[in-house]
């Protein structure tokens, strides 16, 4: 099959790439020279753990295009995926400028039939003034049907999660659109095992839903662990122990229920705002999700009230940071919890040495007025204090008696628990952690 992605950021880039390694030809549309010419090269924009290994399988084999020109890949294209981005605006609405004008780009171009689909996170409703646009922008002789169909990525896993998914939501009033995308979609599926229960075919609003909600829930459930560990460690409980024994209920489940430094990231912020946007312009005060953001701002803000616990005035006292990203096997620092910290501590004088595995390129760019650091062990040199902000795998095989005798007063704040308290207490840290 011949499909179109507008966009290559981490949903269409991925996206894309899996459907071309599944034998598909596949256009990935850009806007800007110098990306499509790296991707040409197999030089990625973003990092996702075997990404680049796929891109440059598939550039190779001539199945995957990179290009600035609408024409050639819209009229030839059977599916034509709209996977740009919607980020919030000042009031917290989805920005959906750029996905009306790439609507507009491909109705101008659109030549024979094809399906336009949107991965793109639009807010319920958005479908309908897409296919007016598509409608007043394309010739008479060229005929689209339209469909909603979400992403449910994670970041660091978005191969596995887009070949091996939870279910696909296919979202479309159309017969034909729905069994285009189910034969496209089929060795996927043929993953689901129980075609009726994973395989969602449904309405374009509820399918635009889903997404939203999704990702509310899951922030909700985030939230609700750190809400769980604040009191915790108010009341004298173990807040992990608390999370863990609730999540062996099998209605509850433990996903999402490790208490942290609170989410990032470029979709539950966001997305969680829209929907905040979309129910206030129903007049519906979705007073629970103002509280899910609140919590999660709490989160990373108490952090920064642990160090000044542990060292009190924070003015000119070395602070050592492991992890910038919003979460561990990605570079994305949108909306990372290190930012908030980081921002705090620097306001309130701390001296601040930060290292990330991946990720230092695109911090650079965000915080300024830090020492980067070449590994863990060189930002932890003469800190007062380390804190942990991402999980990263590497950061839990580092050797903490080193780590003791390289700090000058061994305190450690774990933002993400990836100690053993009593370890660390033992080996002569002042540990405190989240919820315990």
């Amino acid at each position: 099959m011949k499909i179109t992605f507008i966009g290559h950021g981490y949903v269409g880039l991925v996206t894309a790439s899996v459907f071309a390694d599944l034998g598909n030809t596949v256009w990935v549309i850009g806007h800007t020279k110098e990306k499509i010419a790296n991707l040409q090269k197999g030089v990625l924009p973003i990092y996702e753990p075997g990404l680049e290994e796929m891109v440059k399988r598939n550039v190779k084999a001539n199945r995957l295009l990179f290009t600035l020109d609408y024409e050639p890949a819209i009229a030839n294209s059977d599916v034509i995926f709209i996977a740009v981005g919607t980020p919030p605006k000042a009031n917290g609405e989805a920005d959906l400028s750029v996905v009306f004008e790439v609507a507009k780009k491909i109705g101008e171009k659109l030549q024979n039939f094809s399906v336009v689909v949107t991965k793109s996170t639009v807010p319920v409703g958005t479908s309908e003034t897409i296919i007016k646009i598509i409608k007043d922008a394309k010739i008479r002789s060229a005929e689209f049907e339209y469909a909603s169909v979400p992403e449910f990525l994670r970041e660091g896993q978005a191969i596995n999660d887009t070949l091996h998914p939870d279910r696909v939501v296919i979202g479309t009033n159309s017969k034909k659109a729905r069994d285009l995308l189910i034969k496209l979609h089929k060795p996927i599926i043929e993953e689901l095992g129980d075609y009726t229960e994973k395989v969602v075919l449904t309405s374009i609003p509820t399918a635009e839903m889903i997404k939203y909600a999704s990702n509310a829930y899951l922030a909700t459930k985030i939230s609700f662990a750190n809400a769980i560990a604040q009191l915790s460690e108010k009341v004298g409980a173990n807040g992990v122990a608390v999370l863990g024994g609730i999540g062996l209920d099998k209605r509850i489940g433990n996903a999402f229920l490790n208490p942290g430094a609170g989410y990032g990231g470029s979709c539950f912020p966001k997305d969680v705002k829209a929907l905040i946007a979309i129910a206030k312009s129903y007049g519906y005060d979705f007073n629970l999700l103002k509280e899910v953001e609140k919590i999660n701002s709490d989160a990373s803000e108490l952090i920064v009230k642990k160090a000044e616990k542990l060292l009190g005035n924070l003015d000119g006292k070395n602070i050592g940071i492991l992890g910038l990203s919003f979460k561990p096997d990605t570079d994305d620092m949108r909306d990372a919890p290190s930012i908030l910290i980081v921002n705090q501590l620097l306001r309130k004088g701390g001296i601040i040495k930060a290292y990330d595995p991946i990720a230092i390129s695109n911090a650079k760019k965000i915080l300024n007025n830090i020492t980067f650091a070449s590994d863990a062990y060189e930002a932890v040199k003469n800190t007062d204090l380390l804190i942990i902000v991402t999980e990263w795998n590497e950061f839990k095989e580092l050797d903490i008696l080193k780590l003791k005798k390289l700090m000058r007063t061994p305190n450690l704040i774990d933002g993400r628990n990836i100690y053993n308290p009593k370890t660390m207490q033992e080996a002569g840290f002042t540990y405190i952690g989240v919820g315990q």
